[in-house]
């Protein structure tokens, strides 16, 4: 005898929702569903809409999530902060991830749709300069791809009139009274900091005896863990890339894989790195 086909609505279940919000209303799926706009008729074209869309996504939640963790630390309460900075790292995790599924789109598949793309580059995401900003790598010349969209430029600009995310974590150290050096609470937050040997002894000292500045100590680690993703994501953005178009220009007019490489040279915390020498 074969089984009746399962009912949800049998227990207690909603079925309608000509009055109700459902999920799709809640999410504005349409909205979302209908933001995928190839140009071309190539197969590969939605892959790779989707793939930086969703990453745009989740880097809002990144920024979402950094923004909250400097209040936090500023505030010093951070239990949250440590929340929010593990988070961060697992959405890093998860973009590092996503870069997998973009290379199953071969060399061939990808130049069925280049020119579709324009100058239109990642290199101009505003969102990723945000992350940068906020994390303290703060290269004014990357405002300029951003100048045809003023609202976006004041948003950047807003981040470089306060203390990036480091900036917060030294300040709490200060707090704490650790000698970070008078310059560092008084510099000009637009321009990225100068590593600070003082600094760099405030963290070795940490280091030195982690159960007697513990809450400090788990959130240096809590940052590394933040820049170790960040960087695997970059990475894998520049295999990526390599594996794809080789050295060729990018489409928005960068040296493609030899300047993210240049990107890799970038630290956001040096003197959380170079006290493992100092060990």
């Amino acid at each position: 005898m074969t089984a009746k086909p399962y009912d949800p609505a049998r227990e207690g279940a909603e079925m309608s929702f000509a009055e109700r919000m459902s999920y799709g209303d809640y999410l504005h799926l349409e909205q979302v569903l209908d933001a995928q706009q190839p140009l071309s008729a190539a197969h590969d074209e939605l892959l790779f809409i989707i793939q930086h869309q969703t990453s745009e996504l989740w880097m809002k939640l990144a920024i979402h999530e950094i923004r909250a963790a400097m209040v936090a630390i500023h505030e010093d309460r951070l239990q949250p902060a440590f929340k929010m900075l593990s988070r961060v790292a697992r959405i890093f995790e998860q973009l590092t991830g996503a870069w997998d599924v973009l290379r199953t789109m071969t060399p061939s598949e990808y130049t069925e749709f280049r020119e579709s793309l324009g100058q239109s580059s990642g290199f101009q995401s505003w969102q990723y300069r945000a992350i940068e900003f906020l994390a303290g790598n703060r290269n004014h010349a990357m405002l300029k791809p951003h100048a045809h969209h003023p609202d976006i430029v004041a948003k950047l600009e807003e981040i470089l009139t306060a203390p990036s995310l480091y900036d917060e974590a030294l300040a709490l150290l200060a707090r704490n009274g650790f000698d970070i050096g008078s310059e560092e609470l008084k510099r000009d937050w637009r321009e990225t900091r100068a590593e600070n040997p003082h600094v760099l002894a405030a963290w070795k000292a940490i280091y030195a005896a982690p159960e007697e500045h513990w809450a400090l100590y788990e959130l240096a680690e809590k940052l590394v863990d933040f820049e170790d993703y960040f960087r695997r994501w970059r990475f894998n953005h520049v295999t990526t890339v390599e594996r794809i178009i080789g050295l060729k220009r990018g489409t928005g007019g960068t040296g493609g894989v030899s300047y993210l490489r240049r990107m890799l040279d970038v630290v956001l915390f040096p003197e959380l790195w170079k006290v493992r020498t100092e060990l």
